[in-house]
Formats: structure tokens, sequence, C-alpha cells
């Protein structure tokens, strides 16, 4: 590698570290680290602003954005609050029941719409609820990402990794569905017994305070009905937009935006108000790390490591999609999983052409897309619903620290990504 190259892991680990440890704002150390590539050469304002492999993904950046505006709106009315008190209902106040509820309709809706849009609209729905049964929130809002993150590895739709994936690879939504979804069935469950366990301490049941949950009507919570029918006409014509993207070829960061541009000049909302309720700090956060993984990409780090661990395999279907699987693991719970697919995606289509192409050869889109979607629950900064959640926390008056989620984290990736071995080895490589 060149100095260049060099100094970058450097910034990136210092950046990562600073980052680890809250030595400083996440925030700062992500535009320190960008700052710093930009600084020595390690990429430049054409790279970071408006390359699609190696700056800011300005999807991500407005799909977020737009998603945002429309669930500020929405809070408005009062729904959140109407499906807070409806689910700790159909729980009857256990908070186990109540975790198991959240994860499933975190994890489905994930699969159908994108995992970043669903924790967007079920995190207040997790803040009112606990609130209300005096929940410690943070356990529910590190499953639910970590779900999400699980939920949408079963769909082409589910995770941006895997719309890059299914790009090169030439794979449809049916062969997500198909080839993915049955081992995450699987997986949902397992790590459904594994919230009944790592997140024990949390679950205590307060039984006064579930009886006045049981005496609410949840209707009583809407405070704006002709509002509320607005922005869910609004919110089921963007959902799907985003469902019929092969047919409409519009991007989702557009479907969002037109979505939030429609709600606000179409309802009473101010603008003051629709923007109030924007994560700012995590847009900025997002911007920086893209930068800085992108400096990677540039610098050719990230190609290095992964064309290194390809040649390790030596043409072995078994051997290199086991190690593509664990590599992928390691390296997306390090830095977003958007990039690193990106950069691996060419040199994975160039290993199944050399291993036949079409057949057996396909595990290996598998085992990079469980590996890049699975391994972004590994840490807090993994995947862009991981980030989007400790955003949302911190803005709410509960921050959940990065080591807080990583220790959770690494527990449930080891265990999805070890029970996913069997299901490649047994369904294709034998």
């Amino acid at each position: 590698m060149t100095v260049t190259a060099w100094v970058a892991v450097a910034a990136f680990l210092t950046a990562y570290t600073l980052i680890a440890t809250e030595k400083v704002h996440r925030v700062a150390a992500a535009l320190g680290g960008a700052g710093i590539m930009l600084l020595i050469h390690a990429t430049d304002a054409n790279a970071a602003f408006f390359d699609e492999a190696a700056g800011i993904d300005w999807n991500v950046i407005f799909l977020l954005l737009g998603m945002m505006i429309i669930v500020g709106v929405l809070k408005q009315t009062g729904v959140f609050e109407y499906l807070a008190i409806w689910a700790a209902k159909r729980a009857r106040g256990r908070p186990f029941r109540l975790m198991v509820l959240l994860v499933l309709i975190t994890a489905t809706a994930s699969a159908l719409l994108d995992n970043v849009t669903t924790v967007l609209l079920i995190a207040p729905v997790t803040f009112l609820v606990c609130e209300r049964l005096a929940l410690p929130v943070a356990p529910f809002l590190i499953a639910e990402a970590m779900a999400s993150n699980i939920g949408g590895t079963a769909t082409l739709i589910g995770d941006p990794p895997n719309i890059i994936i299914a790009s090169r690879g030439g794979l449809t939504f049916n062969d997500f569905l198909i080839h993915l979804a049955p081992l995450i069935i699987v997986l949902l469950g397992v790590f459904v017994g594994l919230c009944r366990w790592l997140f024990r301490k949390s679950f205590i049941y307060d039984p006064e305070r579930a009886a006045e949950i049981m005496a609410l009507n949840e209707r009583e919570a809407i405070a704006d009905r002709r509002l509320l029918w607005q922005s869910l006409a609004v919110l089921a014509l963007v959902m799907a937009a985003f469902v019929l993207h092969p047919v409409l070829h519009y991007e989702p960061s557009v479907v969002a935006l037109l979505g939030a541009g429609v709600l606000v000049a179409a309802t009473k909302v101010t603008t003051e108000d629709a923007i109030g309720e924007v994560e700012w700090p995590t847009l900025v956060f997002f911007a920086g790390l893209f930068v800085m993984v992108g400096a990677l990409v540039e610098t050719g780090v990230i190609r290095l490591i992964s064309e290194a661990a390809a040649q390790a395999t030596q043409g072995q279907v078994a051997l290199t999609t086991m190690l593509l699987l664990w590599a992928s693991t390691g390296l997306s719970a390090v830095v977003d999983n958007i990039p690193y697919v990106a950069t691996m995606s060419p040199i994975v289509a160039d290993l199944v052409q050399a291993n036949g192409g079409n057949g057996s050869a396909q595990v290996l889109w598998w085992a990079l897309a469980i590996g890049a979607d699975l391994g972004g629950n590994a840490t807090a900064v993994g995947a862009a619903a991981n980030v989007v959640i400790l955003g949302i926390a911190a803005r709410n008056g509960t921050p959940i620290s990065f080591w807080q989620f990583t220790r959770y984290g690494v527990v449930v990736t080891f265990v999805t990504v070890a029970l996913s071995v069997p299901y490649l080895w047994l369904r294709y490589l034998t």
C-alpha cells in the first residue's frame, strides 16, 4: 500500500476508536476523520461528493431526510400514542410479550420496506409504550434495530446492500425470497429467544401500570384525524412506490422526498414543524462516515483486503463461501455495509463466473448478502438502522452508548451467522 493508504487507515482507525470509546461526539469524530481524508488527498471533493462507489451515498441521506419529515408530521396526529397503547394492550402489559410483538412487527416491515424507514416509524411507538409501562427503552430500541437488519435480509428491497447484489448478480425479488427468506424465518425465531436471555433484567412487570394501560381507549389518543388520514394516504403511496421500484424506476430517496413535499404542501403543517423532527446530527454523521470509508475505497484498502481473501481460497467454492461469509460479517461490523458491498460485488461476480456462473456458484451471492446484512448487527455503526436508532435515542434524552449496543450485537451476530453456516452448506455445498 502507498503511504497515503497507510495514513488513511490510521485516520480511520483513530476516528473509529473515538466513536467507539465516545471520547468525543461521534459526529465530531466522523467529520474530523473525513476532513483528514480530504487533507491527505486520500479522497477529493469529486470522489467524496459525486462518486457513486466512493462518496457520500446521497440516496441514503435523502431517504432518511424524507422519511424523517413524514414521521415528524405523523407524530403530530397522535397515531404513535395510539399504536403504543394498542401494542401494550395486546401484550397485556407484559414486557417480554411487548418486545416480541415489536420485534416481529419491525422484522416483517423491514422485509417489505427498508430497515431505516421501519425503525424511523417504530421508534416513536417504542418510546411512548415504554414510558407508559415504566420500562427502560434502550433494550427495546436495540432489539428493534437488530430485528430490522435480520428481517431486511430476506428481500431484495429490505436492505440497501441487497439492491447492489441483485444488480450485480442479475438476481430477482423472488430469488431473495426463495433463497434467504426460509433462513431468516428461522433466525428470527432464534433472535426472539436471544432477546429473552440478553435483556432479561429489563422485563420488570408492573401490574398497576399494566392495569392502567388496559383501561385506556387508544382511539382517544388521535389528536387530528384529518391530518392522520392525509399522512397515512401519503405514507401508503410512498410504501407502494418502494415496493414497485422495479416497475416505476424511482429511487427510494426520490419517493421519500416527493412524499415529504406533498405532505407538507397539502396539509396545514408548517415547514418549521415538519423539519423539527429531522435528526440532523445523524445525517451529518452518515456523511462523514461515507467520506471516510470512501477514502479507503479510493486508496484501494478495501479492495486489497477483499482480493487477498478471494485469492486465499484458490477457486474452492465451499472454502470461498465460508471465507466470504465470515469476512463480510467482520468487515460489515466495522465499516458501513453499503460501500463494502459496492466494492466487493465486482469481485464476487468474477468469482461466480470463474466457478461456472449459475448453479452452485450462486451461493457466493447469498454468503455476501448474509454476511453483510447480519454483520451490520455487530456494532453500533455497522448498519444504517443502528445509527438512526442511536440518533433518535440521543435526541429523546436516553442515549445508547457504542458499547451498550455492541455487547449485545456481537452475540446476536455470531449466533445468527453461525446458524447460517449449516444452511448454506447443506442447501448449496453438498
